[in-house]
């Protein structure tokens, strides 16, 4: 495990850095231009690589070298950050520039997801895929339980220019911890028998999944539920900011990266449950329970308690999830399965960024404002006023989530597919055990 933690503690310090730029670029956009609309279009741009590019990322994840495609993706995104910086300084920085380095930003990370994830599978005992799949998570809580509290701060004290050059130091670190590891290979037979021409390697994940039908369901339900809470979650943002100021949204944030580490830790030490389907049904309801609830007052308490709750969910049934594909999936094509996975889950995410602003400004904040066409039957219940149209909008999202999540349980295939489908076999040679450098 001594290469996986070296690898995570790296990682983990780079994750901050980004929490701390994606954090205060949000709040400059929506300061800037003061449109919900805009707001959801720079989370756009930051999904849309996810999608373009996570096919090709897959292959060369299962082609190259995972360190050297991790190194890559590092050195990219630092570079997309200093861009900003550079505009920044110059007094140039306007709007299509945020959307231009997410975008790029987004665009390298992309190649870094399906390498470490599939270079964990290698690193760690399957036993202990559950807890370090808590452990990756732990990255994203500290940066979300630090990240906004201090990019929130520091946006406010500061300015955007501190922010920036703390996150292109945290890549430096990330970077040198990759040069003094190596990674384990798969076995040349193993890696031979998976490889054809580029193109058919980019769509065999999308093979290998549909040649497991409990999987292929498990994600058709992801992608309906992540298309469901990014429609409200898009708005998240316009709405807090709409309540208090930068560095109290910055502290709600921090909350729930508190409810994050809880969860994380969770799954760190206990792994999930033996039927890891279970983990992830409870978690999942947990998850639109809490975003049903986030909508139905609109106070800075509540919201913090809700998004405490949904943060503490979120790593149990990441991590659930994940020690199920890399328990199922043969190591030497995880980097394409895994990438395909990406692509099919956060299918729908696009068009929820795309349509949550004009929802929210042209037909549920004038069916919420006083005299509107909901006020008098919803008002009662949610309120009435700026901010409770989206607030209905998270009320609604959260009702259908709990239903799409029924699928679960309800769909033998999906419910039974850690006894139905065989785990994959080991393919690391022995003489390419893993060492630091």
């Amino acid at each position: 495990m001594r290469t996986f933690l070296i690898i995570w503690a790296g990682q983990l310090v780079s994750t901050l850095g980004s929490a701390l730029t994606s954090f205060s670029l949000g709040v400059w956009v929506y300061e800037t231009t003061g449109s919900p609309t805009l707001f959801a279009t720079s989370m756009l741009a930051w999904v849309l690589p996810n999608l373009l590019l996570s096919p090709v990322a897959g292959v060369l994840a299962d082609r190259w070298d995972r360190r050297l495609v991790m190194i890559f993706s590092d050195t990219g995104a630092g570079l997309s950050s200093l861009f900003i910086i550079v505009m920044l300084f110059s007094g140039e920085l306007q709007v299509w520039h945020v959307y231009v380095a997410g975008f790029l930003n987004a665009a390298f990370t992309t190649f870094q997801w399906p390498a470490y994830t599939a270079a964990t599978s290698q690193l760690v005992p399957k036993e202990h895929l559950g807890r370090a799949g808590g452990m990756t998570q732990i990255g994203d809580a500290i940066s979300q339980l630090a990240g906004p509290a201090i990019a929130g701060a520091l946006f406010v004290a500061a300015g955007l220019k501190a922010v920036l050059a703390i996150d292109v130091a945290t890549y430096l670190v990330a970077l040198a911890t990759l040069l003094v590891v190596r990674f384990p290979k798969p076995t040349k037979a193993a890696a031979d028998e998976a490889r054809g021409s580029f193109l058919k390697d980019a769509v065999y994940g999308w093979t290998v999944i549909r040649r497991m039908p409990g999987l292929f369901g498990l994600l058709t339900v992801f992608a309906t539920v992540n298309f469901l809470i990014n429609i409200s979650f898009a708005l998240y943002t316009p709405l807090i900011l709409g309540l208090t100021t930068p560095d109290k949204l910055g502290y709600v944030n921090s909350i729930g990266g508190l409810g994050m580490l809880v969860g994380t830790l969770l799954m760190s030490t206990w792994g999930g449950p033996k039927r890891r389907i279970y983990g992830i049904i409870a978690a999942e309801m947990m998850l639109g329970f809490t975003t049903f609830l986030f909508g139905l007052r609109l106070t800075i308490p509540l919201i913090a308690i809700n998004n405490f709750a949904f943060m503490v969910a979120m790593p149990v049934s990441n991590g659930c999830s994940q020690a199920i594909w890399q328990t199922k999936v043969a190591h030497a094509v995880q980097g394409r399965v895994f990438a395909i996975r990406r692509v099919l889950a956060f299918s729908a995410m696009p068009l929820a960024y795309a349509v949550a602003g004009p929802l929210a400004e042209r037909v549920f904040e004038p069916a919420m404002a006083e005299g509107g066409a909901l006020a008098s039957s919803l008002g009662p219940i949610i309120g009435t006023g700026p901010g409770h149209g989206i607030a209905l909008i998270f009320v609604l999202a959260g009702a259908l989530y709990m239903l799409a999540i029924l699928v679960i349980p309800l769909h033998p295939r999906i419910r039974r597919l850690e006894l139905e489908i065989p785990d994959a076999q080991p393919d690391i040679k022995d003489e390419a055990a893993p060492q630091t450098a």
